[in-house]
């Protein structure tokens, strides 16, 4: 397994306007080409362990720091961020490598990138693997008002967009504490506290659970945010209604071979029409929370490489 001391050196791609860092393993042009889409507010390096399993079987694998992460540009404006910005850097980025189509994997917002990019330049999409978040499901309302209605104004994504900055600020003062109380494994399920929930992480001296990670990795989230601030990774979340109305008129059936991996404790909703919309999905579900590839990665590996050999063989 790779960890922080021989995690693969980046290389910055300029592509779609920004320069991406990206990390790579396997042979680049011989093996079968596959990208890891990581989730928030993570970084590649929640890769490590797939990255040497998947260059083993054959394929050259791809993990960018996605467009406000790590030394990836931080465009200025919110709208920056928005599917049609992330989605487009994906396929600048098999341009560069000179590859017609991949296989794309996504955890938490990475999947909604990848369920997003597939809609999108369902070309350029041979697999989709999915992590956590189950295909986004357009309702008749824009998802974030559909959350305030139902959630509340301190639920987390609708704070990011009814009060832009505060939480921002919040994380940026207590990035190590933050990312150290929300990087948990074992946590036992509570009662939804009062407030905003990433800002009482912040703010928290104690969190459940067991530490997710060793000091050394965590050290590598908390040393790339202490450098960036939040709020380009925050800017995702506010772009959420405007990805609502850019998706309005695209076929809404995912068509490409799917596996979607779930955790049985995970707190994000499982899909209750993931076959309606994705008909040629798998479904697998792993003892674990939330952070999915790092909390059980032996078991992920193992799922995803029996499911890509599967399909790689038809």
């Amino acid at each position: 397994m790779l960890n922080s001391t021989d995690f693969p050196q980046p290389t910055r791609i300029a592509v779609n306007g920004v320069e991406l860092e990206v990390f790579e393993a396997g042979e680049r042009g011989a093996g079968k080409p596959i990208v890891l889409c990581h989730g928030w507010p993570e970084h590649a390096f929640s890769w490590r362990h797939q990255m040497s399993a998947l260059a083993a079987a054959g394929y050259h694998v791809i993990v960018p720091n996605q467009r406000g992460y790590g030394h990836s540009s931080r465009p200025g404006d919110v709208t920056d961020y928005d599917i049609g910005h992330l989605a487009g850097d994906l396929v600048a980025l098999l341009d560069h490598y000179g590859y017609g189509d991949a296989t794309f994997v996504g955890h938490d917002w990475g999947s909604f990138v990848v369920w997003g990019l597939t809609l999108l330049h369902p070309a350029r999409v041979n697999k989709v693997i999915a992590l956590s978040l189950p295909y986004p499901e357009r309702g008749e309302r824009p998802w974030i008002e559909a959350m305030e209605a139902v959630l509340g104004g301190d639920f987390y994504f609708v704070h990011f967009n009814r009060q832009p900055g505060v939480a921002d600020a919040v994380l940026d003062q207590q990035t190590a504490r933050f990312l150290g109380n929300l990087f948990r494994k074992n946590v036992p399920v509570s009662e939804p506290q009062p407030g905003m929930a990433m800002i009482n992480l912040a703010r928290t001296e104690t969190a459940p659970g067991e530490p997710l990670m060793s000091d050394s990795e965590l050290a590598v989230f908390v040393s790339a945010f202490e450098s960036t601030g939040f709020t380009a990774s925050i800017n995702w979340y506010r772009n959420l209604d405007r990805n609502w109305r850019l998706l309005a008129d695209v076929d809404p059936v995912i068509r490409q071979p799917a596996l979607m991996l779930y955790g049985d404790r995970d707190l994000v909703a499982r899909g209750e029409n993931l076959a309606q919309y994705v008909p040629n999905v798998e479904v697998v579900s792993l003892d674990c929370g939330h952070w999915i590839q790092q909390e059980k990665p032996e078991e992920t590996n193992q799922a995803i490489l029996k499911w890509l050999e599967q399909h790689d063989a038809t």
